[in-house]
């Protein structure tokens, strides 16, 4: 048998040497505090540095004629010669050195760079020192050649020496003269100083480019338009801060309640607030917080891996803005601010009114406690404590005996939490200005937080009334005739375009009546959205309005598409994704900017289209909110005919002007109260999650849309309307495919055709892009080339798919059909 092996022991140490212990790893010389160190000591003696030279040159200044003959005298560093120069001996030489040997008075560039370089060892901001180095050596030799050029035009030629661009510009100087003369080393200095300024900041690049775009796109500017850029809205960045000229809003509805007492009607009650000063946001520098900067980290799947970008491109959010970088928001100074308008209510008039109304409900042996009242712009509320044991009931049932009582307009009775309220409408109505809700505190700070903001006006205690459309999700606007809906509609367009940038939102405007909105055309290269066939901006035809309705039906389709691919529910969470740059542009992925689709006349539509027009606003209605379409639609029939069940379903968000009758009333907000409004823009207001609210609409007048629009327009936009999805009428198609003769085809048939195999794509939009035609005649030719068998049918918002794949199959095609 073989032996088993057995298990070997160590070998023990032998005595007397010890066991060799594991050594720690030496720390490295120049660690994290060793830099730091460094770093701060480096940064005083630049700061030193920097001090020193820049007192050295600005004395020298003053001071160089004075010390001319210290260069030549020997005892120089001896200390019985002293020099005028505020830096000493040292400090004269070394500013010598710099101004009268090398640059003149560009050598103040150097403690620019000295400074530079002190910051970024501080860690004060965030600088490139290869970027300021450039600047600062390219300053000073530029203008040092050209101060020597512009003094060599004059008596001081010789002034600090060799004169006031230094030894370096005066020889420069000579140089360029004699080889282009004083006309051509003019134009080059100017040339070059150009392109300095441009190294120094693109803003002088995008200047120059937008005066040459000017000469040629650009309207003649009128008289007072010079200082529009001097008031520039830009939403978040003014919050905390009210607007010059705008009305301040009292936003507390404990303010301003006149109490009327037994022993003095008209004593108003002490204001126990204190006054509210406006906050300024501190401005946060990311550099002086390093804890509290916040870095994006963003995991690269293999399949999301963007080619040409870098690591750091990467972690950079994208902003949709840069499409136009050069956008200007409209300044608040287009518009106007009413304030000789603005009325306020007599106290003789609260007095009296509070009398009637005492008086009227004593008849009844209703009892009241006390009254106080709130002054809105049109109608105030007065605030009745009713006795115990009185029903809110029996007053609410005295609101006709009231008014006749009161003898006045728009009384209304509503229910506060605490008490009554009786709204009666005052003697002169103010007007309430736009630019006083847009330039609130309140609007400034709330628009932040909203996706698409609407100051809409203020309410009757006094206090600025806005939504955001995003929530709401679609609203519904009614009420008779000359009642401010469509002053309504130009207020809700006005904030829009005050507080979103073309890349963040488009238009789809609808106006049967051709009027109401042809103010807006000129921003078809901003804001407005249309068919590729579109002929006009602004869509007045109603069967092209079925078509866009059924268009918008294709992009919400189409977005829900992208939204699954993304994993994503909503379109704000999309694009976030989308600005993160989680999503690969690659695979379909792109910014989604938000649609609102405005129709006026929505009774009008109806009663021409019928179905065309209600099935594709059922289906936008119902599940368009979630990618960011919404629709506002505006109608003075407030019928159930028109306001049908599945359209009161969908909009949960109703503004109701003055109408007729109470039943009216009931249709669009299912509650009375409208009948009883005054008119002139004084509306009820039901929105999710809020009672009813009683809204005096702001103003926004012709003149001030022409003027808004005309500063939009006057920017640089993009190429044309943003393109809604390509849709065709299947029972056009159908008509149109059995009437296509390949005997007479278009002069264009064989360039389409061979455009189409070459890019592989069957779409309308590629050829009227490529060729300049018109959708009409596109159209036409993809017929034709459908009948010969080069591309397949239309399959909805596709693009039809090409059935040739090279193009010496379709000349055989062309042959055979030549030969037909």
């Amino acid at each position: 048998m073989a032996k088993a092996k057995t298990k070997s022991k160590p070998k023990a140490a032998p005595k007397g040497k010890a066991k060799p212990r594991k050594t720690a790893p030496r720390e490295p010389v120049f660690n994290e505090n060793t830099r730091r160190i460094v770093r701060i000591v480096l940064g005083v003696l630049f700061t030193m540095l920097t001090i020193y030279t820049l007192v050295a040159l600005l004395s020298y200044v003053f001071t160089w004629t004075a010390d001319q003959s210290l260069k030549f005298d020997t005892r120089m560093f001896t200390t019985g010669v002293t020099a005028e120069n505020a830096a000493g001996k040292i400090g004269f030489i070394w500013a010598d050195f710099l101004v009268s040997k090398l640059f003149g008075l560009g050598a103040f560039a150097i403690p620019v760079f000295l400074g530079a370089l002190a910051v970024y060892c501080f860690r004060l901001r965030k600088v490139n020192l290869f970027r300021v180095f450039l600047l600062c050596a390219f300053g000073a030799i530029i203008f040092s050649v050209l101060l020597a050029f512009i003094f060599s035009l004059t008596p001081y030629d010789a002034m600090l020496g060799s004169g006031a661009g230094g030894s370096y510009g005066h020889y420069a100087n000579r140089w360029l003269c004699s080889m282009l003369g004083k006309a051509g080393t003019a134009g080059v200095l100017l040339v070059v100083l150009f392109l300095y300024a441009c190294l120094f900041t693109p803003k002088v690049a995008y200047w120059f480019d937008d005066q040459l775009y000017g000469l040629s796109h650009r309207e003649p500017v009128g008289e007072g338009d010079d200082d529009e850029e001097e008031e520039i809205f830009e939403p978040g960045e003014n919050a905390g801060l009210v607007v010059e000229g705008a009305e301040e809003l009292d936003t507390d509805p404990t303010d301003d309640w006149l109490d009327f007492t037994d022993t003095d009607p008209l004593e108003e009650k002490p204001d126990e607030t204190a006054p509210v000063t406006p906050v300024e946001t501190p401005e946060q520098d990311l550099e002086e917080n390093p804890a509290d900067k916040v870095t994006l980290t963003v995991e690269k799947s293999e399949n999301e891996i963007i080619d040409g970008l870098s690591d750091e491109q990467w972690r950079e959010r994208y902003d949709p803005r840069l499409d136009l970088p050069r956008y200007k928001m409209p300044p608040m100074s287009i518009l106007k601010d009413y304030k000789d308008m603005w009325y306020e209510v007599s106290r003789q008039e609260l007095e009296n009114n509070k009398q009637r109304i005492v008086n009227a409900l004593n008849s009844y042996k209703i009892r009241v406690k006390g009254i106080t009242a709130k002054m809105g712009p049109t109608v105030t509320l007065y605030k009745i404590q009713l006795d115990d044991g009185i029903k809110v009931a029996q007053v609410r049932n005295l609101e006709e005996d009231i008014a006749i009582s009161l003898g006045a307009k728009g009384v209304r009775v509503v229910t506060l939490l605490d008490s009554v309220g009786i709204e009666v409408a005052n003697v002169k109505p103010s007007v309430v200005a736009l630019k006083s809700v847009l330039g609130c505190q309140q609007y400034q700070e709330a628009s932040q937080k909203m996706e698409l903001p609407m100051a809409i006006g203020i309410t009757v205690t006094n206090e600025p009334f806005f939504l955001d459309l995003a929530k709401m999700p679609h609203l519904l606007v009614a009420g008779a005739t000359g009642q401010g809906k469509s002053v309504g509609l130009n207020v809700m367009i006005t904030s829009l375009l005050y507080s979103k940038h073309p890349a963040e939102m488009k238009l789809v405007l609808v106006d049967p009546k051709k009027v109401e909105f042809s103010l807006y055309e000129k921003l078809d290269k901003h804001y407005l959205a249309m068919l590729p066939d579109g002929d006009e901006a602004i869509i007045t035809d109603t069967k092209k309005v079925a078509n866009t309705l059924n268009s918008l039906c294709i992009e919400m389709d189409a977005r829900y598409d992208l939204l699954k691919k993304a994993d994503v529910r909503q379109l704000k969470e999309y694009n976030e994704k989308f600005l993160n740059r989680q999503l690969n542009p690659l695979h379909g992925h792109k910014f989604l900017p938000y649609i609102v689709v405005i129709i006026d006349e929505f009774g009008d539509l109806l009663m021409t289209a019928g179905r065309e027009i209600e099935n594709p606003i059922a289906r936008l209605a119902q599940k368009a909110r979630a990618v960011g379409i919404h629709l506002i639609i505006a109608t003075q029939r407030p019928t159930v005919n028109i306001i049908t069940g599945s359209i009161k379903a969908n909009f949960n968000s109703r503004v109701a002007f003055k109408v007729n009758t109470g039943t009216d009333s009931k249709v669009i907000i299912d509650a009375p109260g409208a009948n009883r409004l005054i008119g002139r823009g004084d509306m009820l207001v039901v929105y999710p999650g809020h009672d009813l609210t009683r809204v005096q609409c702001a103003l926004v007048d012709t003149p001030e849309i022409i003027a808004l629009v005309k500063f939009i327009s006057e920017q640089r936009g993009y190429s044309g309307p943003f393109e809604l999805p390509e849709y065709v009428d299947p029972n056009e198609e159908d008509a149109g495919m059995g009437d296509v003769d390949l005997h007479k085809r278009d002069q264009l048939f064989e360039e389409c055709a061979k455009m189409v195999v070459q890019y592989q794509q069957g779409s309308t939009s590629m050829l009227q892009r490529k060729l300049n035609v018109g959708y009409a005649r596109a159209g036409r030719i993809m017929d034709q080339l459908e009948a010969a068998g080069i591309v397949g049918p239309q399959e909805g918002s596709k693009a039809r798919s090409v059935l040739v794949t090279d193009l010496d199959t379709l000349d055989r095609i062309l042959d055979s059909l030549n030969h037909i």
